[in-house]
């Protein structure tokens, strides 16, 4: 009778744990718009301050942006070592994290809408506000 028990016991963890890897995953939507419609068009107004395009930054900013990525924002552990949503911590997140590497969700969203989600966090997702203006 206890083996029986402990075998359905671990039959039901498989299936809870199972069920709820399956709701999670890709991001249904990669285009949605993650900034509030009131907030949108202010955020899509700004820009970058290291230059109009992210191929002139210096090597210098681009190392302590992957260095915030992988480091203290923590940022690797739900969108990867690649920015694809494939982290650990995203496996289990719905929606899950942006996919970075999609072609269409950088011609769609603006950087000023991404420096926003880092500010304010993104309602709806797992993503909470990660990075402050005045690090």
């Amino acid at each position: 009778m206890k083996f029986s028990m402990k075998v359905l016991v671990m039959l039901t963890a498989a299936m809870f744990l199972t069920s709820g890897l399956a709701i999670a995953g890709p991001e249904k939507d990669p285009l949605k718009a993650r900034v509030p419609a009131d907030k949108r068009a202010k955020a899509k107004k700004n820009k970058s301050p290291y230059g109009k395009k992210s191929k002139d930054a210096s090597p210098e900013v681009i190392a302590e942006g992957k260095a915030i990525f992988a480091g203290k924002g923590t940022c690797v552990n739900c969108h990867g070592p690649l920015g694809d949503g494939k982290g650990k911590a995203g496996a289990v997140l719905n929606p899950g994290p942006r996919d970075f590497t999609n072609c269409k969700f950088h011609k769609k969203r603006k950087e000023g809408e991404l420096m926003w989600i880092i500010k304010n966090g993104s309602v709806g997702t797992g993503m909470v506000p990660t990075y402050s203006s005045n690090h």
